[in-house]
């Protein structure tokens, strides 16, 4: 009996966050407190944004912490404001809140350097009035002027609190002493060990089976106020990340773990990307280099479009960064339940993706909708699908009775009355496909000409949309005497100098 795909999406998440349950800490405080910068001290890793102007920090980032032979999970949240209502800063403390009541214990931060303020006691009373555990900490604490914050933290009435650098490292073993009988009674409940997920091994071809311990991951990237943060949110079911009408409001590239239609997936969610002659501030600067690493490390890249403008001149910029960083893309236009005369407009999108990017020609074209869940279900096939051709692999046989069909068809050009030789072709590297042709002469090969077997690559082994490299190279380059200097002279030398 085959369950539904409902059934067993829930199945799939069920265990996921059975095997991923672990103990979890929440770093919780006003702004400018160091919560970031504890954050990325206990990940190991400058994962979260840090700026000294405070609301720095927007969503929820996790994050695997290590501290000593502890092993838990840490949850930077945005500082704590006093605001109500949908205003922004009301929508950033509702998301604090939520990762206040999900976490085992929450870490208290206040600024030693600054004292006690008023917004410290109120929100000190708002976390014990949540009945959760709290362990009071006093950041910046190093040197003299730090000691009299750490004695005027007592007076919040939460107990001795823990004397902490972020920047230097100071006070992680007093932090280690008093997270370790939470962290291994948490490890006692739940009764199993994160080791028991079986990771796939890769197979030759170079492609991987998805799994919850090694998901596919994928990055949605574009320009500011396009949905990427509310198409998450409507792909994992819950208003995970902070959104609203404002544009930029998404600062962190935050990674967030969802098992989709039954694949396990690891989704970027990015900042909205302007052009460089716009971005003046450091902290805007920080949060796109943010977003392009995502890129980096992501396998296939959503460019999110506005249905309203489509194809602007930063839309092709982000779409070329996909490709020239080599990833699977796959292209979704958003808004699409307000767009008007649908017909008309998809032919007209259609028409410009070709015209305007034909370094991705045949790759899919999704449209969507991330207020309604339109075509969601066309995405998460066009993905998959990217990410397949993306891990192709092509025999070196079919390649190479293919090229002589190629060369038969359209011979290479003859510069200088010479005719370059394609002697052999076989496929390097996948993830993105990458070939290498053995020739004669290869500097002199033209441009043209290797686009010519590029497009054929595309339509001859169904590789379309996903980037492909292209290598020439001659049989001289293979030898391994030709990098090197003072070679030994000729046998017409030697002859020379004996005589």
């Amino acid at each position: 009996m085959q369950l539904p795909q409902a059934a067993l999406d829930c199945a799939f998440r069920t265990r996921a966050c059975k095997i991923a349950m672990r103990f979890t800490l929440a770093l919780v405080g006003r702004p400018n407190v160091g919560k970031s910068t504890l954050f990325n001290r206990l990940v190991g890793k400058r994962l979260a944004l840090v700026d000294d102007q405070p609301g720095v920090t927007r969503d929820l980032r996790t994050g695997t912490a290590r501290l000593g032979d502890l092993c838990f999970t840490v949850v930077d949240t945005a500082g704590l404001e006093e605001a109500t209502g949908n205003s922004l800063q009301g929508r950033m403390r509702r998301l604090t809140e939520r990762a206040v009541d999900m976490a085992d214990a929450c870490l208290f931060l206040v600024d030693a350097r600054v004292g006690i303020t008023l917004l410290d006691q109120l929100f000190a009373d708002l976390l014990r009035r949540r009945g959760v555990t709290i362990i009071p900490g006093v950041n910046k604490a190093e040197g003299r002027r730090g000691q009299d914050g750490v004695l005027e933290a007592c007076g919040l009435g939460l107990g001795v609190p823990i004397a902490l650098s972020a920047e230097h490292g100071e006070g992680m073993a007093e932090l280690a002493v008093i997270l370790a009988p939470m962290v291994k009674a948490a490890a006692e409940q739940t009764g199993e060990p994160e080791t028991n997920l079986d990771i796939a091994e890769n197979p030759p071809d170079g492609s991987r089976t998805t799994t919850a311990k090694r998901p596919l991951q994928i990055a949605v990237v574009g320009r500011p106020n396009t949905g990427k943060s509310t198409l998450v949110n409507q792909i994992l079911g819950e208003n995970r990340l902070l959104t609203g009408p404002e544009a930029g409001i998404t600062r962190d590239s935050i990674a967030v773990p969802v098992i989709w239609r039954g694949t396990a997936m690891r989704i970027f969610d990015t900042a909205g990307m302007r052009k460089k002659a716009r971005i003046h501030e450091q902290l805007e600067k920080l949060s796109v280099s943010d977003g392009v690493r995502a890129v980096k490390f992501a396998e296939v890249v959503v460019v999110l479009l506005d249905a309203a403008t489509p194809f602007e001149q930063q839309d092709l910029r982000i779409a070329d960064l996909a490709a020239r960083e080599g990833r699977a893309v796959v292209i979704a236009v958003n808004k699409w339940d307000i767009a008007r005369d649908k017909q008309k407009t998809l032919h007209h999108l259609k028409e410009a993706f070709v015209r305007l990017l034909p370094q991705f020609r045949g790759a899919p074209l999704v449209t969507v909708s991330a207020k309604t869940g339109y075509g969601l279900d066309r995405l998460h096939a066009a993905i998959l699908c990217a990410y397949k051709v993306w891990n192709r692999r092509v025999p070196t046989a079919a390649l190479n009775r293919w090229l002589a069909g190629m060369v038969q068809a359209h011979p290479p050009p003859a510069p200088g009355g010479r005719r370059i030789k394609l002697r052999y072709m076989t496929q390097a590297k996948t993830r993105p496909p990458g070939f290498v042709v053995m020739c004669a002469r290869p500097e002199h090969m033209p441009e043209s000409y290797s686009r010519y077997l590029v497009n054929g690559l595309r339509d001859d082994f169904d590789m379309p949309g996903t980037p492909i490299r292209l290598w020439m190279r001659s049989q001289a380059d293979q030898t391994p005497y030709r990098n090197r200097t003072g070679s030994s002279p000729s046998r017409r030398t030697k002859r020379i100098r004996k005589g």
